[in-house]
């Protein structure tokens, strides 16, 4: 684990970010505790422990996926969120269940990469430097050339380079003290760039295993490169990242990546609650062929990648729904038994909606005037002003639909809707938001219930 936090410090960070949602809170942090002890134990025992998956039952827009998210970047896990129904039954047109796991590995890869990548930046940088000096003094980087395609995959020889003279290398000194003062920073470089493969050939719904195949011949078949002419301050950081590809071990990435994610790894299921169904007709019956099919991977099973197999076994899952339409008990038996802590997030309140705007630290009201400073445009939210719009969207989200939070972003909008339009013509300036303004721009559109059903 990245870090060793306690149930109470896992619970403070949280706070940072979410607000209420205590016994949520407090269920997700002895999930991440209980992974700490399970290292501490012998091996034997170590396997036979396996995660107590939780079950989030509540509104949407109270704080759900928000709690998952944060916890898996709280300790570095590798963490992914899937849509239960955007699964179909095994034989239908649709994502295989398999998919959340391969997603889950490719997170890891992600997260593993970019630490290693940490590790070699000094040697990048070194030999981005040079790359860039070279690229000063018009000399592109040798590539190998080849007579035939079979001498292009089996390594073909390249063309040798000469050996610099002495006043090639007192003006490389040269260059290399300007680099050092950042007086080149502007100076055109024509740079030989991989080229970025940026559509997934196989990527349609349920094609996830032919994407190996795309793979494997990307192995196959040299990579594209690419000439490209960029100001030495645009082409550096790309330059840095392409070295320090290069000087990974991809096999220790890979199994590193696994090991996370078969340790680590945690999957959201979000609109559990869709596929849980009572009834006997098509739908129902194709829902509950999705349930059996989630069943084998939460109860832990071996799923084939293209980095290796990969157990779910230690996975801990995480299911969320509102449960509207459906109870908990509509699910079959057999995952309702693989979600053995169950927890019930509350709707918002009036209270809440205050704190969500003002308490964490990248909080709505913060964002809103950070946005229009940008812009010399300086935004201050009286606190009668603030309860105003919590009161305004706790009537809204009770009167019409209740979205939780969500309810904010869209009467935020509407209050600074003429002031975002007219920020970038606006002379430097002050504005207070008080109760009176929020009331002028959605007062009257908030009480008119049929009106704030489209606009609110």
């Amino acid at each position: 684990m990245k870090r060793e936090l306690t149930p109470r410090q896992i619970v403070a960070e949280l706070d940072r970010f979410v607000i209420g949602q205590k016994d949520a809170k407090r269920a997700v942090a002895i999930a991440l505790r209980n992974r700490y002890r399970r290292q501490k134990l012998s091996a034997d025992l170590r396997d036979e422990v396996t995660p107590k998956n939780i079950l989030m039952i509540g509104p949407t827009g109270v704080g759900k996926t928000e709690i998952a998210r944060r916890l898996a970047k709280l300790v570095g896990a590798p963490f992914v969120k899937v849509e239960a129904t955007k699964f179909t039954e095994v034989g239908y047109v649709g994502r295989d269940v398999e998919s959340m796991v391969r997603d889950l590995v490719e997170d890891s890869v992600r997260l593993v990469k970019e630490e290693k990548k940490e590790g070699v930046k000094e040697q990048a940088e070194v030999a981005a430097t040079e790359r860039i000096l070279d690229a000063l003094q018009g000399k592109a980087k040798v590539e190998p050339t080849a007579s035939n395609p079979f001498e292009a995959l089996f390594g073909g020889q390249g063309q040798k380079t000469e050996e610099p003279t002495n006043t090639q290398t007192s003006d490389r000194a040269q260059l290399r003290r300007l680099l050092d003062l950042g007086e080149l920073e502007e100076r055109l470089i024509e740079v030989n760039l991989e080229e970025k493969q940026t559509v997934d050939l196989f990527q349609g719904q349920g094609m996830e295993g032919l994407s190996n195949l795309q793979d494997m011949l990307g192995q196959i078949v040299p990579k594209k490169r690419k000439k490209r002419k960029l100001p030495v301050r645009e082409a550096r950081p790309l330059i840095v990242a392409e070295e320090a590809e290069s000087l990974l071990d991809m096999n220790e990435v890979h199994d590193e990546a696994v090991r996370r994610s078969e340790q680590m790894g945690i999957i959201f299921v979000d609109e559990i609650d869709k596929i849980a169904t009572k009834s006997q007709d098509h739908a129902g019956v194709s829902r509950e062929g999705v349930q059996r099919d989630i069943l084998p991977i939460v109860e832990g099973s071996t799923v084939v990648t293209k980095y290796g197999p990969v157990k779910t076994d230690h996975v801990l899952f995480i299911a969320a729904g509102a449960f509207h339409m459906a109870k908990p008990s509509d699910l079959i038996p057999e995952l309702q038994g693989r979600f053995p802590i169950r927890v019930e997030l509350s709707s918002l309140t009036e209270e809440d909606f205050v704190k969500i705007l003002t308490e964490p630290s990248q909080a709505l009201i913060k964002q809103y005037t950070a946005l229009l400073e940008s812009e010399e445009i300086s935004v201050e939210f009286t606190h009668p002003a603030i309860e105003e719009i919590a009161r305004i969207a706790t009537h809204v989200n009770r009167e019409t639909d209740d979205i939780g939070a969500r309810r904010l972003y869209t009467i935020m909008e509407r209050v600074l809707e003429d002031l975002s339009f007219e920020a970038a013509d606006m002379p430097q300036t002050h504005v207070q938001i008080t109760p009176a303004y929020v009331k002028e721009k959605v007062g009257s559109i908030a009480e008119d219930r049929d009106l704030s059903q489209f606009i609110l």
